[in-house]
């Protein structure tokens, strides 16, 4: 019998079952498709071996006239900018407040460097908060430069004492000291790193206020989350249902962001935030879901923006472009994605567009679409002046209309995930490849742990996991790869090298691909496999030998289970760029349905499927 050539359609699909999807493939990890074969994705290395604070689940890239390229990173603890693989922490100061005479008591006792610190006005602290402490004088042991740094709060007995550990070793304890001139510099308060559920109908993340309370925003019950923006060289950031900040480039990576508000010349700038952007045309600042002008409650369905080319000036008069819009559907704005047309709005039910359309309204509203929603505040992503996004039970696009994405894996996706999480899930592009990640918690997980990837390009879908807290779509614009940032704390170049340096050495990815079941006409007849010729390329692998494990499987009935055959290895013997390939693999396998597995174990590795051949043959039942 002729050999059968292994070719299957591209993507995984796992909307039927495993054998109505024959001719297709069913599993798969780690691995994408070029022009229609399976390869394994790229690897990661670490940007630096220093670990930021906190979880990172923001980060946004930018450039500053002296051609610094910078990567904003926010986490619930921290805001940093990072610059060629060092960490600037430019988290902004909340307040200052002075310490009086002997406000340091070193209540850990003798021996230990636990100290109270009291403050002359409520220092408004929580437990984690971070303070520096500056013009205190050695107290009990405990030394000057061992005070006056950087702390964490460890506990707060009441609202103008906070305990601290340092690393010093009081001689007696129970001693007051620190002199008569210290300040304690408050950072803004640290949020959370998930999202805390109330009880009850209603509870959760859309349904957040009770039947018929007043529009305002339930602090600290959602994980931390940002928005970011640059103005000019500058940038913008605020912590959601927060206050705006702003960092001048001029002054350094040396320095702090201020709030917005407290830069000269503000006038009626909004105090309380959920998203903000910087429009790319017509360069107004725009904040999505904020407090009205004289208000400090804010209003989840109201849009301001300031006057044109302005940072500070968000007060309407008839000189200037600031204004706002009120959206009339929904309860509150989630979040909005600009293209170059405009800027897409999402209520928890519907989308909207915004555009510039100049005096005397400066921008208009239109509703495109109700009942339309969105999975997170982070799961919109523009690639081409076309909006991809999450929903709460299926993938969408706009490109002028509102579309339903056909995909292959939906059942997959959305009845394995975690919705309590959402506000976790986040959107990330990889534009050489066509690919648009969305990364999700699963049903059994608290944090993310799987992605997947719908290839616009080619419109397939495949998916796997991978720990990823944030991602910046803009890495292919402005630096040499993709970058993301894990669980650990690290940040990682990806597409970089062929292997996982999340431990700071090479480790393998276990990079997968698996077949549907396939027959012999309509499966009435037994077949039996007893040879493969792979056709696999190893371009681009580091190692002198790299191979990849071609497993079979075969099962009699659908609803059984699969035993694994015999497996071989095919393996390039030859040095680049002369690939030769292990002429067959000689196997035994029996059964009315087969499957076909290709993976790799070892570092160093890179594959590409061709189209391999298989010497299947009719068999009988004995």
């Amino acid at each position: 019998m002729p050999l059968s050539k292994l070719q299957f359609k591209p993507g995984i699909n796992r909307e039927g079952t495993n054998y109505s999807n024959e001719g297709g493939w069913f599993n798969g990890d780690k691995i994408r498709f070029r022009a229609g074969y399976a390869e394994r994705i790229g690897g990661w290395t670490r940007v630096s071996n220093t670990q930021v604070t906190g979880t990172p689940r923001k980060i946004f890239d930018f450039v500053t006239l002296d051609s610094q390229n910078l990567l904003f990173i926010g986490t619930e603890k921290k805001v940093f900018l990072e610059n060629a693989g060092t960490f600037n922490d430019i988290t902004p100061i909340r307040s200052t407040v002075s310490l009086g005479t002997n406000p340091v008591n070193t209540t850990g006792g003798a021996g230990s460097g636990v100290v109270t610190v009291t403050t002359q006005a409520a220092h408004g602290a929580i437990v984690g908060d971070f303070v520096t402490l500056a013009s205190l004088t050695t107290t009990d042991g405990i030394t000057a430069a061992q005070l006056n740094i950087e702390h964490t709060i460890t506990s707060v007995p009441s609202t103008t004492t906070f305990t601290i550990t340092t690393a010093g070793s009081a001689t007696s304890g129970s001693t007051a000291g620190g002199g008569s001139s210290g300040t304690a510099a408050f950072q803004v308060n640290v949020g959370l790193n998930t999202t805390v559920l109330g009880s009850g109908w209603g509870a959760g993340t859309w349904g957040r206020f009770t039947w018929g309370s007043a529009a305002g925003s339930l602090s600290g019950q959602t994980l931390r989350l940002f928005s970011v923006d640059n103005f000019g060289e500058d940038l913008l950031f605020n912590i959601s249902d927060g206050s705006v900040f702003y960092w001048d480039a001029t002054n350094g990576t040396s320095t702090r962001a201020v709030r917005l508000d407290s830069l000269t010349g503000a006038s009626d700038v909004p105090i309380v935030v959920r998203k903000l952007l910087v429009s790319d045309v017509d360069r107004h600042i725009i904040f999505f879901g904020t407090n009205p002008v004289g208000s400090g409650i804010l209003d989840p369905l109201l849009i301001r923006f300031g006057s044109q080319e302005s940072l500070t000036d968000f007060t309407p008069t008839a000189t200037n472009t600031a204004g706002d819009l009120r959206l009339s559907k929904g309860s509150e704005i989630i979040t909005a994605v600009q293209t170059s047309r405009q800027i897409l709005v999402y209520t928890d039910q519907s989308l909207y567009s915004m555009q510039f359309i100049g005096a005397p309204f400066t921008f208009g509203i239109s509703l495109l679409g109700d009942n339309i929603r969105i999975a997170g505040p982070n799961t919109a992503i523009a690639v081409n002046d076309i909006v991809f996004w999450m929903g709460q039970e299926n993938f969408y696009a706009y490109d002028g209309r509102i579309q339903t994405i056909p995909c292959s894996v939906r059942d997959y996706v959305f009845n394995d995930m975690n919705n309590q999480q959402s506000f976790k899930f986040h959107a990330g592009s990889i534009g050489s490849q066509t690919e648009i990640w969305w990364f999700y918690v699963s049903s059994g997980a608290t944090e993310i742990d799987r992605y997947v990837v719908y290839n616009y390009g080619q419109q397939i879908w495949y998916y796997g996991t991978l720990v990823r807290t944030a991602w910046n779509d803009r890495a292919s614009g402005l630096r040499s790869f993709p970058q993301a940032t894990g669980a650990d704390f690290y940040l990682y170049n990806h597409e970089d090298g062929l292997d996982d340096f999340s431990t700071g050495s090479a480790v393998a990815i276990n990079a997968f691909i698996e077949s549907s079941d396939f027959d012999i006409g309509d499966g009435q007849q037994f077949m039996l496999v007893n040879r493969i010729l792979p056709d696999l390329s190893f371009s681009g692998s580091s190692t002198g030998s790299p191979s990849a494990l071609f497993t079979v499987k075969s099962r009699d009935f659908s609803g059984n289970n699969f035993t694994e055959s015999p497996s071989g290895s095919a393996v390039r013997t030859a040095t680049a760029p002369v690939e030769q390939f292990t002429e067959k693999i000689d196997l035994r396998a029996r059964g009315r349905q087969m499957s076909v597995r290709v993976e790799n174990t070892d570092t160093g590795v890179n594959w590409r499927l061709g189209a391999s051949r298989l010497d299947a043959r009719p068999d009988g039942r004995r």
